[in-house]
């Protein structure tokens, strides 16, 4: 095993180490937050409670794909487990989409009808709440950049978080001027701040199962780089997809001069699109692949993109 797996499986395991600990963490707020809201008839205390069940259910999809990812490559799962993180990253998206829309649906209907609310208990809950979210925010802090799997557990986190600080400011204005519907109006709050963010997410786990470039990457600029080398003819075939979060692949036929397959420049050729990609593009040497072909290849290619 190389340095560089060998780092890459520590921090996956670190990963999914933190997971497991925000998981519990969550899963416990929320079971305080539901018992919380049936004590005080509190929507807010509910939304916040119902949003930590789709994060716990998140949490527990991710931590399982966490796991996944450190399972290696195989004949048949050749690059392993790694888009796992992807559909679960999706998959935590969805669910946080319909929570964000139950919430705003049930707020709106709770400012025209609104129940009695117990502020002072509801305080308590939404301290509970924000101490939790607190303390699994500072967990997944450091590795949150690392891949869109622990990306989507920060948001969820943070989202509940704000969610939490939102039933604190509830709690309070109701307990000091005794306007209940200020428990819906936060309701609609935490339904507003959910759904940008995970929109966001959604987008970008679909650019990555649909296999689109990575962000960032100009394949224009890709394609004239290459162009510029020395006995580069012509490319097609150029493509460039994210595997997971880091793992870009590149792949492409390009075309050299005939006597470049016979003289051999064809060896130094490829070296040079290799450092040129990784160098400029940042793909590395193992996630780039091209295949060279002689001028006189162009006639017999059927289909050029």
């Amino acid at each position: 095993m190389s340095g560089h797996d060998h780092d890459h499986g520590a921090a996956a395991a670190g990963n999914r180490n933190k997971l497991i600990l925000v998981f519990a963490i969550t899963f416990t707020v929320m079971i305080a937050e539901i018992i919380g809201s049936f004590l005080t008839g509190s929507l807010a205390l509910l939304a916040d409670a119902g949003h930590m069940f789709t994060d716990s259910t998140g949490l527990l999809i991710a931590l399982i794909a966490a796991s996944l990812a450190l399972k290696p490559a195989t004949a048949k799962r050749t690059w392993g487990y790694k888009r796992a993180e992807i559909i679960a990253a999706a998959g935590q998206a969805a669910l946080l989409l319909g929570v964000g829309g139950f919430v705003i649906v049930e707020g709106i209907r709770r400012l025209i009808e609104p129940p009695e609310i117990g502020g002072s208990t509801m305080l308590w809950f939404g301290i509970i709440g924000l101490a939790g979210n607190a303390v699994g925010l500072i967990v997944l802090a450091s590795g949150r950049n690392h891949n869109f799997n622990m990306k989507a557990a920060f948001l969820e986190v943070l989202n509940d978080a704000l969610g939490s600080v939102a039933v604190i400011a509830a709690a309070i204005i109701i307990a000091v001027t005794g306007w209940v519907q200020a428990d819906a109006v936060v309701s609609l709050l935490i339904g507003v701040l959910i759904i940008p963010r995970t929109l966001k997410l959604l987008r970008d786990t679909v650019n990555v199962l649909m296999e689109n470039a990575p962000q960032g990457l100009d394949m224009a600029q890709v394609r004239e780089h290459i162009l510029a080398l020395p006995h580069v003819i012509d490319v097609h075939d150029l493509h460039a997809s994210l595997v997971a979060s880091g793992t870009a692949v590149l792949s492409a036929h390009v075309t050299i001069e005939d006597t470049c397959m016979t003289d051999g420049h064809a060896a130094a050729i490829l070296a040079d699109l290799q450092h040129c990609v990784a160098e400029h593009f940042d793909v590395s040497f193992e996630h780039s692949t091209f295949q060279l072909e002689p001028a006189a290849h162009r006639d017999q290619e059927s289909i050029h993109h």
